[in-house]
């Protein structure tokens, strides 16, 4: 049945099979390469992903005559890019130091802040701000399960309770999905998956043996004391600036310039604005700030060229994978548990913010709704529309998406910065597949499937 859809999806848009060898040798790469050719790959990873990417983008461009779908890529990969590296450069720019024993309990607090963080300046904005303290904290004792954690927590499950809080939230929220939405349907599922993942945190945390005492400042001050104070303040009014530009977007505010092609809208003004916020950031940052955190552009680029060669790369796998689920003889298999685990297995691998949109106009598409429709798209999540399961349907692509984006390091955005964050400050991060097999598979996974049995598949909550 699975050639029968291949073939389906070929001849529907003309999309050969072999196109998505790019994205496989991109991922096989960045898996394989700092463990089998590290030299190599350190001088010449941003070749690699822009060859790869440049490759298929031709493909479609002289050989297909696509311009839609390298069009729409671009401009998702532009805000992408261009958001993450103004909230970079911003948090850079923030010192946060937090004097305190580096304990089990006093870590596992602070990536339950960051939890909470996340839906006030998103999951990329939470990362890049406390990622720093929490290495600096846990200096002495440092260790890659603890940065994986923090993926976990704060760069991925914290973000689930407003648009802000993810970037598949936030397409939601932009195609119709009621601001918020996700508090009032997501919040059991929110405090079940961190108190879960916390509690994991927590157990393994404490069989790390090494001294709690992070820094000997800490015990000549005060040892019993828990203070922590910022430096570069100012930085906190540019980064209100971007996150709050990020509702600058033409599809839901009428009157904003913008770019029109093929009955889309799209952005130009919210990048302007976050790319000058960013650069008053680094132009007017505290010099002692950006010192204390080793402030240097590496961990950003090598995030904006892998994430270049990712997101064209990946558009014939996200096309053939639309293609073969809307196939009719999948409409039967529009389910809540089928939309969890499938949306969850892409959205690992193939970025989360692009999956959620295919699942959404998948599950739509059975009740011949339309995820261009704002009205059809707030019917569907509210379940005032055909039929009032469909907000079911809703919640099992949201959780989905956002807690399965932390698998891997390409399922977000955040994952791959925090780990460039750490290995820039020596901590020698899991591969690829470690990352999967060693964390991703023995600690996400048991919580993952606990939050489909009690929330998805039993409805308990």
């Amino acid at each position: 049945m699975l050639n029968n859809f291949i073939l389906l999806a070929q001849a529907q848009h003309a999309l050969p099979l072999f196109l998505i060898i790019p994205f496989l040798i991109l991922i096989g790469m960045i898996a394989a390469g700092p463990i089998f050719f590290g030299h190599f790959w350190e001088h010449n990873y941003k070749t690699v992903a822009i060859t790869l990417g440049l490759t298929v983008l031709a493909y479609y461009l002289f050989i297909l005559g696509d311009f839609h779908m390298p069009v729409h890529t671009f401009f998702e990969y532009a805000a992408f890019a261009i958001l993450l590296s103004s909230l970079y450069i911003a948090s850079g720019g923030i010192y946060i130091n937090i004097n305190a024993k580096a304990t089990p309990a006093m870590n596992v607090a602070l990536v339950a802040v960051g939890a909470v963080l996340a839906n006030l300046v998103g999951t990329t904005g939470a990362s890049l701000l406390l990622i720093r303290p929490f290495i600096r904290l846990n200096v002495h004792r440092i260790k890659p399960y603890q940065i994986v954690f923090f993926i976990f927590i704060v760069s991925n499950a914290g973000g689930l309770l407003t648009p802000l809080g993810d970037p598949p939230l936030f397409i939601g929220f932009l195609k119709g999905v009621p601001f918020f939405w996700t508090l009032q349907h997501l919040f059991v599922p929110w405090v079940l998956t961190i108190s879960l993942l916390c509690l994991i945190f927590f157990i393994v945390d404490s069989r790390n043996k090494e001294t709690y005492v992070a820094r000997p400042e800490v015990v000549a001050k005060n040892e019993e004391k828990t203070e922590f104070y910022i430096s570069g303040k100012r930085n906190l009014f540019w980064l209100a600036i971007i996150i709050g530009a990020i509702f600058l977007d033409p599809n839901v505010i009428d009157g904003l310039p913008h770019i029109y092609y093929d009955g889309n809208k799209f952005s130009y003004l919210r990048e302007i604005i976050q790319l000058s916020a960013a650069f008053a950031c680094y132009r007017f940052s505290s010099k002692t700030a950006l010192a204390g955190n080793q402030f240097n552009f590496h961990p950003i680029l090598e995030v904006v060229f892998l994430f270049f060669g990712i997101f064209f790369t990946m558009m014939p796998a996200l096309q053939l994978s639309a293609a073969i689920a809307s196939a009719p003889e999948y409409a039967q298999y529009i389910t809540p548990n089928f939309l969890y685990w499938a949306t969850g297995s892409l959205s690992g691998f193939l970025d989360n913010a692009p999956t959620y949109a295919n699942f959404l106009s998948l599950a739509m598409a059975k009740y011949d709704m339309a995820q261009n429709s704002v009205v059809e798209v707030r019917q569907f999540a509210t379940g005032t529309g055909t039929d009032p399961g469909t907000l079911i349907l809703l919640e099992a692509i949201s959780l989905a998406a956002v807690l399965f984006g932390a698998f891997t390091y390409i399922g977000n955005g955040p994952n791959f910065m925090v780990k460039a964050i750490a290995e820039s400050a020596g901590i020698k991060m899991p591969s690829f597949f470690a990352y999967i097999i060693r964390y991703s598979i023995p600690f996400l996974l048991p919580a993952l499937i606990l939050v489909w049995y009690l929330v998805v598949h039993l409805r308990l909550f």
